[in-house]
């Protein structure tokens, strides 16, 4: 009898009961603007700032509406203007190149390895062509930061990490984020906490934190901010730094606060499933796991594998043989974007030359997210109807 999975790979976790009362609190005070305090009242929005920046070693940090707002606020703040170019990944999602058309700048796409992450050479080759690297850690595959940090301080530029889908990871012990001037997170469902929608900033840069304050809609209420600059350095730049207003509400803070405090236990549940899925999958015929090297202490809410060289028909097949077996695969090369899939060519509004090696690897990844309603038991009911479809096409190719 052929098996199948009945669960949904789009089902999340419940709010823990922990933010669910304070959420009720702060639904039931009223005061759900971050700005909205009375006397000594500490705002959730202060509080989750605060004790996100201690969590991650950061100075500094500002809750936003998204992820997306996070990077194009890091952007703004870094001084990135009209026509400037920008270096960013080619294998990462719609809100990163997204970002940099948002302050209308031009992205230039750096290739991607075997590894899922950027490619170095292709980096060295092109630092000379932008001041700014919005670095994705795409799917939560970190690159050697070691070596990229070296490689951006010799040549005069900035880093930005889209942590998306990092918030809990490292390298070398040092958090993602923690890298780069900027370190910016999502909170939006899919993410390692939820709010529904919602975004983290953080920063060691105190006069680029105070911009970014200042942009994200603070009016000069902001030393209602406590995981903030001193005031001094917000008079030297809040005449001249616009309200580009795109806060994170009480509510989504108070909601927040418990699951970042649950976070490791959340990542180790992740790793497990994922440890699962990875095993079931190795060594099948065809089909290309991803290494992860020790110095990365990762977060796996999702798995992704290759199938290198496959033709666009074999793998349409597979994705579609797991699919009538319950299994919901991407296939992030697809000709054609769909749902939050994409390769660097489908951004018309950023074109870019043909990068073969990237293409050839772009072209074979796909992509399982791998929800908290998830057992150790269905991931490995998973990896076996995945190794039993990509062996079938794959035999009789």
């Amino acid at each position: 009898m052929t098996e199948r999975f009945n669960g949904s790979f789009t089902q999340q976790e419940a709010i823990p009961d922990a933010g669910i009362k304070a959420a009720m609190a702060v639904m039931q005070s009223g005061r759900l603007h971050r700005y909205n305090t009375h006397g000594d009242e500490i705002a959730e929005a202060a509080l989750l700032e605060e004790e996100f920046a201690v969590q991650v070693g950061s100075k500094y940090c500002l809750a936003v509406a998204s992820g997306g707002y996070a990077m194009t606020t890091a952007l703004r703040a870094c001084g990135v203007k009209h026509g400037d170019r920008v270096l960013t990944n080619a294998f990462t999602l719609a809100p990163v190149p997204g970002a940099i058309a948002a302050v209308g700048a031009v992205p230039v796409f750096v290739g991607v390895t075997e590894s899922l992450v950027i490619d170095l050479d292709d980096l060295a080759a092109k630092l000379d062509q932008a001041k700014v690297l919005l670095l994705s850690h795409m799917r939560g595959h970190i690159c050697d930061m070691d070596a990229l940090m070296a490689m951006c301080d010799a040549a005069g530029v900035v880093v930005i990490e889209d942590c998306a889908h990092t918030m809990g990871a490292a390298w070398n012990g040092v958090p993602s984020g923690r890298w780069g001037k900027f370190g910016c997170y999502s909170t939006q469902t899919y993410k390692h906490v939820n709010s529904g929608e919602g975004g983290l900033l953080i920063s060691d840069d105190a006069e680029g934190m105070a911009r970014a304050i200042m942009l994200s809609g603070s009016y000069m209420l902001f030393e209602k901010h406590r995981a903030a600059p001193p005031p001094d350095v917000f008079a030297r730049i809040k005449y001249e730094t616009p309200n580009i207003s795109g806060r994170m509400d009480n509510l989504r803070a108070a909601i927040l606060r418990p699951q970042l405090r649950d976070l490791q236990a959340q990542c180790d549940r992740w790793n497990a499933l994922y440890a699962v899925v990875d095993e079931g999958l190795a060594d099948t015929p065809g089909l290309t796991l991803v290494p992860r090297p020790p110095q990365e202490s990762f977060v796996a809410s999702s798995h992704q594998f290759l199938l290198l060289d496959w033709s666009d028909a074999a793998i349409a097949d597979v994705i579609a043989r797991c699919e009538a077996r319950g299994v919901a695969l991407k296939w992030f090369g697809g000709a054609e974007p769909t749902g939050f899939t994409s390769r660097y060519d489908s951004w018309k509004y950023a074109p870019s030359e043909p990068m073969p090696q990237s293409d050839r690897i772009l072209k074979g990844i796909i992509d399982m997210r791998l929800p908290l309603t998830f057992s150790t038991d269905d991931c490995a009911l998973i990896a076996r109807i995945m190794r039993s479809e990509v062996s079938a096409v794959y035999q009789s190719a």
